[in-house]
Formats: C-alpha cells, structure tokens, sequence
C-alpha cells in the first residue's frame, strides 16, 4: 500500500495534531480530575457537567464555540492576535486545540478513576509522618495515579486522530495545515474517483486507533502490575 506525499502529510499532521492536544490537555485535566474527586465545593456537579460536555454535544458546536471564541474577532482571539500576533483559527495550533477540548474529557475521565483507586490511608498515614500536601501527592497520589494518567493520554492521544467536526469548523480543511486523516478521508470521498484513496487512508486510520488502544490498555496492566495491584 504506497501513499502519495500529500496523504503521508496527512498521516503525518493526525500524529502531529493528536500529540500536541494530549500535550495541551493532560496537566489541566489531571488537576480537573484531581479537583473533582477531592474537592469539596460548590458548583462541583456543574464543573463535571461542563467538562463532560464535549461527549454529548455534536462536535460541530464544540468547533463553533471555539470560532467564537478564538476568532479573529473572538474575546479571546482578538486580543492574542493584536497583542501577541497568535492566530488559532485555521491553523495547525487550532486543529490542536480543537482535538484537545473534545479529547479533554478522556484524560479526566481515566485520571478520575485511577485517582479513586488510590487508598486515602497511605495519604493518611504520610500526614502524620508531616508530609506535606505537595509532598503526599508527588510521592504517593501521583505514582499511584500514573496508571489513569498514561492510560488517558494514550486514549485521548487515540481519540484524538479521528476527530472530525470540530477541527473542520474551526481549523477549516486546509491541506499540509489542518487537513488531517479524517478531513483527508472526507475530502477523498468527495472527489471523482476518490474510493481507492480514501480506503486507503481509513485502513491507516482504523490501524493507528487500535494499536492506540491496545497501547492504552497494555500500559494500564503493566502500571497495575508494577503498583502491586495485580
């Protein structure tokens, strides 16, 4: 199966783009994750509802949220762009960022359940030894924590290539910038003559989502296994 220069650029922005969401989501969720299940605050349950969004709404409003947002004439876009000359919309950068609020509940949802199954005794028990919060969670939550974090960013990384509707209405679907597998893949089946191209891309596409997984849940199990667990 040999692929033209144009589709092997594809390939290579899903990679590009998938890494640099998981890049941009997997700190704010692991402290999303980490407030949600230890924090005690109000609005909490409208916190998870917000970040949960995302898995329920079409991700063509998820892309027009982003649009209005960081538009060229956006309450945020505006002024990173007179300020700072940063563009979003349209670019490799908001492809990224669209990847990386629908993958966002991924990371969260995995570091939620790596973090409720962390014992509160051993947290506990360094407390009364003068451990410190910082201390506790870097030496104890954290490493306990890591098999939800790796298993979230390797989903979300996962997810994070076939993301279609928010990319195309933010990013628009702009070849060697934001055209990735999937727009490449719609893009091939709007052509005459386009069915050979886009079987190809989607066998490449359908490849990369599993061994993502598969990596996921091997990470998971090894994390588990090194953590005594099983």
């Amino acid at each position: 199966m040999e692929l033209t220069a144009e589709e092997w650029l594809a390939v290579r922005l899903s990679l590009e783009v998938a890494l640099r969401s998981v890049a941009l989501g997997l700190v704010p969720g692991v402290a999303v994750a980490v407030l949600l299940v230890r924090g005690r605050f109000p609005g909490r349950f409208l916190l998870d509802a917000l970040v949960h969004l995302p898995l329920v709404v079409p991700p063509v409003v998820v892309g027009w949220a982003l649009l209005m947002l960081f538009g060229l004439r956006g309450p945020i876009g505006a002024p990173l762009h007179d300020w700072f000359g940063i563009r979003l919309v349209f670019t490799t950068e908001g492809a990224a960022l669209a990847t990386a609020v629908m993958s966002f509940p991924l990371i969260v949802r995995a570091v939620r359940l790596g973090l409720e199954h962390v014992d509160p005794g051993l947290e506990a028990a360094a407390r009364t030894l003068g451990a410190g919060w910082w201390d506790r969670f870097l030496t104890i939550t954290l490493p306990l924590m890591a098999p939800g974090i790796l298993a979230g960013a390797v989903t979300a990384f996962a997810a994070g290539l076939g993301e279609f509707g928010a990319v195309i209405t933010f990013a628009s679907n702009i070849p060697g910038e934001t055209q990735t597998l999937p727009l490449a893949i719609y893009t091939a089946t709007q052509s005459p003559g386009g069915e050979a191209v886009a079987a190809r891309l989607a066998g490449i596409s359908l490849a990369l989502a599993v061994a993502g997984l598969l990596l996921a849940e091997l990470i998971a199990r090894r994390m588990h296994v090194l953590l005594g667990r099983v």
